[in-house]
């Protein structure tokens, strides 16, 4: 009866804690993916006003990332002293405030460089929500949890496509174009939620003024469970993180995730455009890869889960996201065939994504897990900052966006192989 009752309160105190931060995390994500890939609608109009090429695109959007190389890892140690609320506010207002700019761009140089510090602005917010989980939630729920933020990205891709298409149609509006007013709007939300996380976000469960003395103590008790039961063997400072080689492996392939994501959020759009598709109606087919996407990402976590779990998870599905890149160019041509290839595409990856943010954790002591996290996501950064840079230079130099889409297709086949060889079996669930 004992037993049965602190599985009860336990639930209780998971379910508590869950509404109390996913929401507001996962509303987070969905402004800041919004933001991050609203530039593929805004090209459907700005590359004919401005005279780019989809190589100018294609490097343009990439830079992206290579501001968030650079800040990703220092944000998520500088989260790890100053607290998670402060480093919130912050990248949520800077990273409203340069989509807003984005709607002054007028040359390539401009774009290059509102991209780099749009992505040095938002540097920090993923890995940091993923550390912040960390100090909320065991390591048994964390794959659903992690799921369930994940799917932030494909709620963006589902409901943003729609709203940016809709902003775009306002062309004309306060004598701007409707790339303009896309960026000035969607900019704005980020900036009114970052005041939200002022008051709404507590940085460590024993700050929790809306938890009691019991579920405190009941969540310290769980969390300790799981730092004893770490597996992690490459000590446990901050810089012992960088000479664990699991660090790097799970780098490589978070690396090829991002470049697979980012080849759907910012090319679906102009495969349909090369089809003669309005754009309008752009916007509501581009949202379809990412219900796909949603619905995978749920069910995929809670499998994972249930069945304790991650490696095979994560290699199946990035392998159906690969193996769908590389084909996607052999299909008749068509919206149809364009639907289903994105589709499996977003599908595998993003289901991949939620169940691969339970493994770094899982491997990683508590002292060196910011500085992990980090360089595994600032590899992602490399991945996002390739994934547009190969596919615009093979669009501009070859032709066709599907050559450099199998390039990226057998990055995810490979990192699906390196997961499944370097990680040994039940060693990331609990």
């Amino acid at each position: 009866m004992h037993v049965r009752s602190v599985m009860e309160a336990e639930k209780a105190l998971y379910r508590k804690i869950v509404w109390r931060i996913v929401p507001l995390a996962m509303l987070g994500y969905v402004i800041a993916y919004i933001d991050r890939i609203n530039v593929g609608f805004a090209k459907l109009q700005f590359a004919s006003d401005l005279g780019f090429s989809d190589a100018v695109y294609g490097v343009g959007a990439g830079l992206f990332f290579a501001g968030y190389f650079l800040l990703e890892v220092p944000s998520n140690m500088l989260m790890h002293r100053i607290g998670a609320r402060s480093t919130f506010v912050r990248i949520m207002v800077l990273w409203g405030a340069l989509t807003v700019g984005m709607a002054f761009v007028s040359s390539p140089m401009q774009f290059y460089v509102m991209r780099f510090l749009l992505g040095a602005a938002e540097a920090g917010f993923f890995p940091g929500i993923i550390l912040y989980f960390s100090y909320w939630f065991p390591e048994a729920i964390r794959g659903r949890v992690t799921s369930v933020f994940a799917m932030g990205a494909s709620v963006a891709g589902l409901v943003g496509s729609p709203i940016s298409s809709w902003l775009m149609s306002l062309d004309g509006l306060y004598g701007l174009r409707g790339w303009q007013i896309l960026f000035l709007y969607e900019g704005l939300p980020a900036i009114l939620l970052g005041f939200v996380c002022l008051f709404a976000v507590t940085d460590r469960p024993e700050q929790a003024s809306w938890l009691d003395a019991g579920e405190k103590a009941l969540l310290a008790t769980r969390l300790a469970f799981d730092k004893r039961a770490k597996t992690d063997t490459g000590g446990g400072g901050p810089a012992d993180a960088l000479k664990n080689p699991r660090v790097y492996l799970f780098a490589l392939a978070y690396l090829s995730i991002l470049a697979a994501t980012q080849a759907v959020a910012l090319w679906t759009p102009s495969l349909l455009k090369n089809l003669h598709v309005s754009t309008g109606t752009i916007g509501w087919l581009t949202s379809v890869p990412f219900l796909t996407a949603m619905i995978c990402t749920f069910l995929l976590g809670r499998s994972s889960d249930r069945f304790g779990e991650r490696r095979w998870h994560f290699a199946a599905a990035i392998s159906v996201a690969g193996s769908a890149l590389m084909l996607c160019g052999q299909l008749p041509s068509g919206v149809a065939s364009i639907l289903v290839s994105m589709s499996l595409v977003a599908s595998g990856a993003w289901a991949a994504l939620g169940v691969f943010w339970t493994m770094p954790p899982a491997l990683l002591s508590e002292k060196s897990r910011a500085v992990g996290i980090g360089v595994i996501s600032s590899a992602g950064a490399i991945g996002g900052f390739v994934s547009p840079t190969i596919v615009g230079w093979s669009s501009t130099s070859l032709g066709s966006l599907f050559p450099g889409f199998a390039i990226i297709g057998a990055m995810l086949l490979l990192s699906a192989i390196v997961v499944l060889l370097a990680i040994k079996p039940g060693a990331t669930a609990r």
